[in-house]
């Protein structure tokens, strides 16, 4: 017998779930789309070469292979690459600045743990044509919009500059963006290991927690007051890092101070990123939203509705005699926009009405004789347990004024 179970770290999502996922994924196209953003979708197989050399330590994590071509390939380990090559080979095809969102599945080979798995989703965003901090600011002021409309009640958007750790070796950056989690001996050991003498391990480590806001930052904080967004909502970090050895200019991140498995998004500038992969000075800045993180933050501070099925409408015969009008009935419901099933099997109506309320569907349109001869339905509200007998049309205008 063949081994069902998924691979570590990969998932299936039963329809509850994946209905919680698309409830947040809308929001955040809706929010993305009010900010002038648009889609765009990549392939889940690119080159290794596009890659190589772009991410830093995390290479480790990369599922490559070799194809049946011969080719070395991997799995898109995150989409800020790809969309630069995307960006490249549809230059002529896009009006600039290009503001694109894109929802997709990334791969990354780690160990899983709380909100990280080895295949998970990344929302992201990105103005590209812009090289000034107003394009930043304009994203992290989107980001903000987002966590707020799905109803997060302490959104924090940390920023910093990467160029106000000029003179300080990446190896050093990568050590102390991981302050928070190993402290500042952690940090002094993890830059040690690497081969940094103490007294400069050290001097690294005090230059960062001294420095201060520049232009760039004061032009952000700037933007997010205009945008109305409150200080309550925003901190200049000057330890936050960014591990990305493509990271430049502005970078932040977005936590949620009621939620405490780590950030829910990062972004930053990679001008340069741009530059390297395509030989095109096209400056770019965004963010990636950790998806499944959200959805669970989403779901543990109860902002994702508990409705569990998109059906509101099950509409059931009591004898196969009504099934024909049962049929016409529940696409009558449909043709005016009422998501409705119909029971596919010949059975005993507590057996319908069991499997409408395991689905949480909200009404039940009962079709038996009487109903046939009166020409009408009779409508059951499976939450109050209240049932009328309506003509269609009447039952439609009632479903649409409760919903």
């Amino acid at each position: 017998m063949t081994n069902t179970q998924t691979l570590k770290g990969f998932r299936d999502f039963l329809p509850t779930e994946t209905v919680k996922r698309q409830w947040v994924k809308n929001k955040m196209v809706e929010v993305a789309e009010r900010w002038g953003y648009e889609p765009i979708e990549t392939p889940t197989l690119e080159p290794f070469a596009l890659f190589e050399g772009e991410i830093g330590e995390d290479e480790k994590l990369f599922y490559k292979f070799t194809d049946n071509g011969g080719r070395e390939v991997m799995l898109r380990y995150d989409q800020t690459v790809p969309t630069c090559r995307y960006v490249a080979n549809n230059l002529n095809s896009l009006v600039m600045p290009f503001r694109r969102y894109q929802c997709q599945s990334v791969f990354r080979a780690e160990n899983p743990q709380r909100g990280r798995y080895r295949e998970f989703t990344q929302f992201d965003l990105d103005i590209f044509g812009i090289a000034t901090a107003t394009a930043d600011a304009e994203v992290m002021a989107e980001n903000l919009d987002t966590y707020l409309s799905l109803g997060f009640k302490k959104p924090v958007l940390i920023f910093n500059s990467r160029d106000l750790m000029k003179g300080i070796p990446y190896e050093a950056i990568v050590a102390i963006d991981k302050l928070k989690k190993i402290g500042e001996a952690g940090v002094i050991e993890d830059m040690l290991s690497k081969g940094i003498g103490k007294i400069q391990a050290d001097m690294y480590l005090e230059q960062v927690q001294n420095i201060k806001p520049d232009e760039t930052i004061k032009t952000i904080v700037t933007y997010l007051e205009k945008s109305g967004f409150g200080n309550e909502y925003y901190r200049f970090e000057p330890t936050l890092a960014r591990s990305f050895s493509y990271s430049q200019g502005p970078i932040w991140e977005i936590v949620i101070e009621d939620y405490t498995a780590g950030s829910v998004g990062g972004g930053e500038r990679y001008d340069g990123l741009m530059e390297r992969l395509t030989g095109l000075k096209v400056p770019g800045t965004g963010i990636a939203f950790g998806f499944d993180r959200t959805v669970e933050a989403a779901e543990l501070l109860g902002l994702i509705p508990t409705t569990q099925t998109k059906t509101s409408v099950l509409v059931v015969a009591f004898s196969i005699d009504q099934k024909v009008v049962a049929m016409e009935t529940a696409q009558s419901f449909r043709s005016a926009g009422i998501n409705t099933e119909l029971y596919p099997e010949d059975c005993k109506i507590d057996k319908q009405l069991k499997y409408a309320n395991k689905k949480g569907i909200s009404y039940v349109v009962m079709i038996g004789s009487d109903e046939v001869q009166a020409r009408k339905v009779s409508i059951k509200n499976m939450r109050s347990g209240e049932q009328k007998t309506l003509f269609v049309e009447d039952a439609i205008k009632l479903i649409k004024q409760n919903d």
